[in-house]
């Protein structure tokens, strides 16, 4: 049984409250978060970014870059040489209703593996493609159609490219690349997510700066501020509410910033300079980038926001990623002694023990950890936003209880159902969002309803877990 579902949000409306004092409605639509996973269970995960720039011919450019995850295609199986196919295709037109469609692009490749592994592997197929456009305000949509199963994923990215002919200074959008020192490939590459793993321990942004001021120059300047937000785990069901003012329950708090480093840079002869920035090893959590010149209406601002998340995310791979899932069906004792081992080895023994010792069939403690650990990586995919998607109240519900039968949207709460009769308060839970998703405040954040009636609601599922009847009675 596949106990994936796709997480359905209703329209929201939006509530124009300006959170920075000193940035107007423009400057937060200038703010790019690049794309999300978007998750489909079943569909081909694509993500995509767009960058643009004038080249060195004094031509308007824009470079389009994504990921395909690899175990998210179909493969074809012969002699243990898997092989998916699919198609990719670029469109590059006017932003607006029947905008005029400048370029269209299309390729085909195929993925070749020695191995069933590559069925669920989250490595990734890049790719990257330059095109000369028209300046303006332009939409980038770039879709794949897996072969095998003829299921299409589409995604687009809103970009804005400079004219190489006007008086006026200009700034690009920034982009944010990636690379893992550690890595035998030491190439930076284009991030595509908002979520960076934290491997990626160098970070480079990079933009062009376009100065017309021949007489004034063209001041530049930069700051990368870090966010406070929710880092904690998910609580159980049974405690109290979080206070209403507490960072758990308003997530991240725009108003609360650390400026991490600022630097200024004047640029005095016209022309176009491309400028980077480089950053290494910054600790987990949200951060921006900003940068602008000028003041008032004469203010030019671009800005990147992305959240560091764990090592290998979404994925789970070491022992210490493994570990921490498992706050959701131990005790507390048992989970801070577990985490308080810190040899990799004997932690990884710690976890096998925990699984064996409760289940005690060896079969089906693997069945058992694998169901669960599938569901933790949706859980980052479906309910990421500034912190791990499995920390979050709807990642720990999706992890304990599967997927609802029926997720009921609202503006302000979200109903999930695990029986046909709705009136049950064992098997219907109630998520209050204490803050709509807008582009001042872009995350879903739903917080649990909770009760002291849920204790043996959640002691009874945990119960399923330790004893391996999850596999034959999900709820």
């Amino acid at each position: 049984m596949n106990y994936r579902f796709p997480l359905l949000i209703a329209a929201q409306s939006i509530i124009l409250i300006l959170i920075f004092a000193s940035c107007s409605n423009s400057y937060i639509d200038d703010i790019d978060r690049g794309d999300s996973y978007n998750y489909r269970p079943g569909f081909p995960e694509l993500r995509m970014a767009a960058t643009a720039y004038i080249n060195d011919s004094n031509v308007p450019m824009v470079t389009v870059t994504g990921d395909i995850v690899k175990g998210s295609l179909i493969y074809v199986n012969q002699d243990d040489r898997y092989s998916a196919s699919f198609s990719l295709e670029i469109t590059i037109r006017e932003q607006g209703d029947g905008g005029e469609v400048l370029m269209r692009d299309s390729f085909n490749d195929t993925i070749v593996h020695q191995g069933e592994e590559i069925t669920n592997s989250q490595d990734v197929y890049l790719f990257e493609r330059e095109y000369d456009v028209s300046p303006g305000e332009l939409l980038v949509e770039v879709s794949i159609i897996d072969d095998q199963s003829s299921k299409q994923t589409l995604r687009r990215n809103r970009i804005t490219v400079p004219s190489p002919g006007t008086n006026s200074s200009a700034i690009t959008n920034v982009s944010l690349l990636t690379r893992n020192s550690d890595s035998e490939d030491m190439a930076f590459n284009q991030a595509t997510t908002f979520d960076i793993p934290s491997r990626m321990d160098s970070l480079k942004f990079r933009f062009q700066a376009i100065n017309r001021n021949a007489d004034t120059g063209l001041n530049v300047q930069m700051r990368l501020l870090r966010f406070e937000s929710d880092t904690s785990i998910a609580r159980p069901m049974n405690y109290s509410d979080y206070s209403p003012s507490s960072i758990q329950r308003i997530g991240i708090d725009y108003d609360e910033y650390e400026v991490v480093q600022s630097s200024v840079r004047n640029l005095t002869q016209p022309g176009n300079v491309v400028i980077e920035y480089n950053f290494h090893e910054l600790q987990r959590g949200n951060y921006r980038l900003e940068v602008s010149s000028g003041e008032g209406e004469e203010r030019i601002y671009k800005a990147m926001e992305f959240g560091i998340k764990s090592p290998n995310y979404p994925s789970l791979k070491s022992a210490r990623e493994l570990a921490a899932p498992l706050a959701y069906i131990m005790t507390e004792k048992e989970y801070e002694r577990i985490m308080g081992i810190s040899d990799p080895a004997a932690l990884k023994n710690a976890i096998d023990r925990f699984w064996l010792s409760n289940i005690g069939n060896s079969n089906k403690a693997r069945e058992v950890i694998s169901l669960y650990y599938e569901r933790v990586e949706e859980a980052n995919k479906q309910f990421s936003n500034f912190k791990e998607g499995w920390k979050t109240d709807t990642g720990m519900m999706y992890i304990l209880f599967g997927p609802p039968m029926y997720v009921n949207t609202y503006s302000t709460e979200m109903i999930w159902s695990y029986s046909y009769n709705r009136e049950d308060p064992e098997s219907n839970f109630i998520f209050d969002r204490p803050k709509l998703n807008t582009k001042f405040y872009p995350f879903d954040n739903f917080v649990l309803r909770r009760s002291n009636y849920y204790y043996n609601v959640q002691r009874r599922q945990v119960e399923r877990w330790l004893s391996g009847s999850i596999l034959t009675r999900a709820f």
